[in-house]
Formats: C-alpha cells, sequence, structure tokens
C-alpha cells in the first residue's frame, strides 16, 4: 500500500495508487469512515459491545462488500462496472479494516466465506440472487461449523429430509457462525437422509429471516455477531442448492482455501496500529531519567517487531501473487495459503508480545487501541482451522518442495484489475501431495550476499539433510507432536523464500532484509533445540538438531540502522480523537 516496502500502513500516507479509481475511491472512502468516527467513539462502542449497525450502513451505501465480493461474471446494480474479486484489493481493504478493528474485519470475512460455495455454484438463480442481495447491502454467512463437531465436514448432523414433494425439509443446527443474526443468505453444509456416504453431502442457501430459522444466541461476548443458530424443518427447493455429493464437500475446503487468506492481512492491521501506539508511548516515557526506548532490551524488543511485522508483511503480499496467477496446473498456493494463515497470524501475536512486554500495564488501558488488540490478535491463529490443523497440511507438500523442482514461469506483482476466477473453479480438494514448486533455493542463492539470509541457507540445507538421513520413522510418522515440531521447521524455509522472492521484486533496504533473516535464523534454532528434546527423538536426530543451531551475524551498525527506523515512526499516526 506503499511504495517502501519496508513501511507500516498509515493512514495519514497511504497510498493506493496502483489501484483503479473506484478502488482508490473506496479504500479512502473507509479510512475516512472509521477517523471522522473517532477513536474514542471506536472504543467505546468496543467495550460496550455495540452491533456495528451504522457500518453496515456505510458498507450499503457505498457498495462496498458488493464491489469487491462479486466477481466480473455476475455483476449487478450500479457498481457493476467495477465489481470483480481481486485479491489483491481484498488483502488492502482486510488490512485497514483489521488496522480499526477486528469487529468490522470480521463481518467483511464471513461474508467471504458465505459467498464461497454460492460463487463456486453452477445455480444460476442462488448466483444472481446473491449478487442482488450484495446490492442491497446484505452480509453473508457460511453454516460450516457445528458444536459437537466444529469444522469436521464429515460429520455433519444437519439433516436434509425429501418432503414428497420434490423438495426437503432441513432440521439442524449451526454454531460459530458470523453474521448468523442478520445474513441475507447463509451457505450451509448438511447431508441427505435419504443417501450414504459422501453423496449425500449438499450446500443450500438459507435466510436468516425465514420463520423456520431460530437464532439462538451469540456464542461470543462482543461487537462480533457469532451465532448458534438452529433450522426447524426449514424448506428447501432445487432454487436453494447449490452443491451436491463430492461437489459440496470440495465447496467446504475450496471455499476456506479462499477465505482464510483474509487471516493474516486482518494480524497485519492489528499488529500495525498496535505498533504505532507502543512506539509512540514508549519513545515518550521517561523512565528512571531515561526515554524507555533507550535500554537497549527495549530496543531489541522493538527492532524485533518490527522486522517480523515487515516479514508478515513481505509474505503476505508475495502469496497474493500466487493466488491470483493460480491454476489447475499451478496449485502452488495450497502451500502458501495455510502459511500465510498459520505463520503470519503466529507472528502476529508475537509482534503484540513483543510491545506489550514492553508498554506493560499501558496495554491494558480502557482508552487504548491495544488493550483490544491484545486479545483480538489471539483469534486469527485460530480461525479457519487451528495452527496444528494448518502445520500438518503443509506438511503433505514438504518432500516435492524440498527435493523435486519443477520449472515455472515467474510469478510477477499481481496488482492488476483482473478477476481471480480460478478461485471459484478450483476443482476437487484432493491431491496435495502431488503439487509441485520452483526450485526455492534460487531466492536463497540470489539473496546469499547477505549475511543472515546466508546463515539461514545453511540452516534450511540442513532440514535437506535431516530429511535424507534421520527422517521421522514409522512411530514418528504417526506421533503428531513430533511432526507438528518438523512441520514448524519446513514453515520457516517456505517464509523465507517468499520474503525474499517479495524483498527483490521491491527493492527493499538490505538491512531490513538482514534484520529479517537474524530472527528467522534464531527461530530455526529454537525448533531445532525443541526436535532435540522431543520424547521420540532418535540420537541421530539430537545430534542432526545440535548442529542446525546457529547464532545470527551480529551487525551493530545495521541494528542501529533498524532502530532509526523504528523511532521514526514515533508520533507518524495516532487516530482521530
Amino acid at each position: 500500500m506503499t511504495h517502501d516496502p519496508a513501511a507500516l500502513f498509515n493512514p495519514r500516507t497511504a497510498d493506493f495508487s496502483h489501484f483503479d479509481g473506484e478502488t482508490q475511491r473506496l479504500l479512502t472512502a473507509v479510512i475516512d469512515w472509521f477517523e471522522a468516527r473517532g477513536k474514542r467513539r471506536l472504543i467505546a462502542e468496543d467495550l460496550d459491545r455495540v452491533w456495528y449497525a451504522d457500518f453496515l450502513e456505510f458498507v450499503a451505501k457505498e457498495k462496498l462488500f458488493a464491489t469487491f465480493q462479486t466477481p466480473a461474471a455476475d455483476a449487478f446494480g450500479p457498481a457493476a462496472p467495477a465489481q470483480r474479486w481481486d485479491t489483491a484489493r481484498n488483502a488492502a481493504l482486510s488490512e485497514i479494516l483489521g488496522f480499526y478493528g477486528l469487529p468490522y474485519w470480521y463481518t467483511w470475512q464471513v461474508t467471504v466465506l458465505g459467498l464461497g460455495p454460492v460463487w463456486m455454484s453452477e445455480n444460476a438463480a442462488a448466483r444472481e440472487r446473491a449478487a442482488r442481495l450484495l446490492d442491497e447491502g446484505h452480509v453473508f454467512a457460511f453454516g460450516l461449523s457445528e458444536k459437537e463437531h466444529g469444522a469436521d465436514v464429515y460429520s455433519t448432523d444437519m439433516i436434509l429430509t425429501p418432503d414428497g414433494a420434490g423438495g426437503y425439509t432441513a432440521t439442524g443446527g449451526k454454531y460459530y457462525i458470523g453474521n448468523g443474526n442478520v445474513a441475507g443468505l447463509v451457505s450451509v453444509f448438511g447431508r441427505r437422509a435419504d443417501v450414504e456416504g459422501p453423496d449425500g453431502y449438499v450446500f443450500f442457501a438459507v435466510d436468516s429471516r425465514h420463520e423456520k430459522f431460530e437464532l439462538v444466541q451469540n456464542v461470543v461476548d462482543s461487537q462480533m455477531f457469532v451465532s448458534e443458530f438452529k433450522l426447524h424443518a426449514y424448506p428447501v427447493t432445487d432454487a436453494d442448492l447449490l452443491h451436491t455429493g463430492a461437489d459440496a464437500f470440495s465447496a467446504a475446503l475450496n471455499t476456506v482455501n479462499v477465505g482464510k487468506f483474509n487471516l493474516c492481512t486482518a494480524s497485519v492491521g492489528i499488529a500495525e496500529h498496535s505498533f504505532y501506539e507502543a512506539i509512540t508511548h514508549a519513545h515518550n516515557r521517561i523512565l528512571y531519567g531515561h526515554p524507555v526506548t533507550d535500554f537497549g532490551h527495549v530496543r531489541a524488543s522493538f527492532a524485533d517487531a518490527y522486522a517480523r511485522l515487515v516479514a508478515m508483511k513481505l509474505f503476505s503480499a508475495r502469496a497474493v501473487d500466487y493466488f491470483r496467477t493460480a491454476s489447475a496446473e499451478d496449485r502452488r498456493y495450497l502451500l502458501f495459503n495455510p502459511i500465510t494463515k498459520m505463520k503470519v497470524t503466529s507472528e502476529g501475536e508475537r509482534v503484540v508480545d513483543l510491545l506489550w512486554d514492553v508498554i506493560a500495564a499501558r496495554g491494558f488501558e480502557k482508552d487504548t487501541y491495544f488493550n483490544g488488540a491484545t486479545h483480538y490478535i489471539r483469534a486469527l491463529p485460530k480461525l479457519e482451522g487451528t495452527v496444528h490443523v494448518n502445520l500438518a497440511l503443509v506438511l503433505k507438500f514438504m518432500p516435492n518442495y524440498l527435493f523435486t523442482p519443477q520449472e515455472y514461469a515467474e510469478v510477477p506483482t499481481r496488482d492488476d484489475a483482473a478477476d481471480d476466477t480460478f478461485l471459484f473453479h478450483q476443482g476437487p480438494a484432493r491431491g496435495l501431495g502431488k503439487v509441485r514448486f520452483h526450485d526455492w533455493r534460487a531466492a536463497y542463492r540470489e539473496a546469499a550476499g547477505v549475511p543472515n539470509v546466508a546463515r539461514f541457507t545453511e540452516q534450511a540445507e540442513a532440514l535437506t539433510r535431516f530429511l535424507a538421513t534421520c527422517p521421522p520413522d514409522e512411530a514418528q510418522q504417526k506421533d503428531l507432536d513430533f511432526l507438528l515440531n518438523l512441520g514448524h521447521l519446513f514453515t520457516l524455509v517456505v517464509y523465507g523464500q517468499l520474503i525474499l522472492e517479495q524483498a527483490r521484486l521491491t527493492g527493499l533496504d538490505t538491512d531490513v532484509v538482514d534484520q529479517i533473516f537474524d530472527f528467522l535464523v534464531r527461530d530455526f534454532s529454537e525448533y531445532a533445540v525443541a526436535l532435540h528434546g522431543k520424547p521420540s527423538s532418535t540420537q541421530a536426530q539430537q545430534a542432526w538438531a545440535l548442529g542446525a543451531v546457529r547464532k545470527p551475524v551480529v551487525d551493530e551498525a545495521r541494528f542501529g540502522r533498524i532502530w532509526e527506523r523504528v523511532a521514526g515512526l514515533s508520533g507518524a499516526y495516532e487516530m482521530h480523537p
């Protein structure tokens, strides 16, 4: 969103000139709406759990969701000329909404999920209905999770029973369903009572205003409405059916593929706003006769938080390019996507914790954005599949990624005004172990002159030797605790690769790259030591683990320059009161 790839988003200086005119107007309008609202009111309404009806009125008036969430093929109404599903501008909006408050992001995010099964459906009438509802300003909901089963799509208790007249009645409950209180359309996953096995799965459309729809409760104490609802013999016709059989199962997983990407940009936005508050507070506070930021450990925490935050932004931005370039022949996004969800959001937690350790009690005060950020940042790693679920998914790609590279045309920066149609034509949700990748070593070779990149490359190569010389044995392959730690080590290699690609594409300052790989070296060492301590690790694996530990290359001059960047953020942004 700015010309400096290491700059944090700042509403005062945000530059959207790489987008078309209507996108620029809408993103600016969102910023203006929040800034006019002011920080005091924004925080007070969060603390008082005020439903954000006025924000949804703004969304409807500006046709914001209608513009950003309607594919060009389904364009409808006055906003039609600007309508497309454009992951680059969606990411920009997601970051802005996270920057001002997770509840506002959440209603956008759940609408993305609710629309997924519709835009993936061949039911033209349902798609037309969704486009019309968006034009009218409605939000959507995604009825997948259940109280007893979570997001286990194999075990749904939402049952469709033939009614004898060619239709069905749906009975069952759903849990953790955002927007369930007001959704114009809820995409609901269930199974038919008269069909056994995978052929019985269905996705169907429900109206939350229908008399057979019971809104039970908001299961969280928040501005967000995360509903529990029940259907009581809700009438379902063929016009309501979005998917049946294996297609319904794939639609569930493919929708999550699309939706969970937004978690990384929300986490980035939350961390950015928190960073401004923390550095401005600490840099202007005197303790024992010195500014707090004169203390070495404080500077180290800020530099680490800054490097981690910039890395989050770089990885997320580069992942957008792979999303937008995806095809049936290029499914690399299926690895990068769970890493955005799992790794970037976990790093967001770490950034806020580093800042919180510095500002301490100030982070609890009710007049700060930071107070809300401390709990909202923790939600994101736990949504759309836990960190552990996504780590297990990442492991499926490890052999092909590390050992069998394939030639691909280079993926360019994708901020063009294109419609990302493949996201709604992903096909069957299987074959992950067959996905191939380009040579991960290429990005590392190109940056080999950066000291900590070179050092981290030693560790990445060590991981390939681990898998070649002392890989998990049969018992360890069933030991999820051991495998998840291995997944963390592998994730760091992928994380570093896309960071380097984005750094090259954007001309990122070498100092920032070196500082980022300083923490990646330390993190790899941390996970290697953890693997050493696992109950099932063998002597060969323990020896490997200790041999993979490295100390980052220390450069005090580089650290000083990074600190000057951080200190320059003091007072750079304060939300309108």
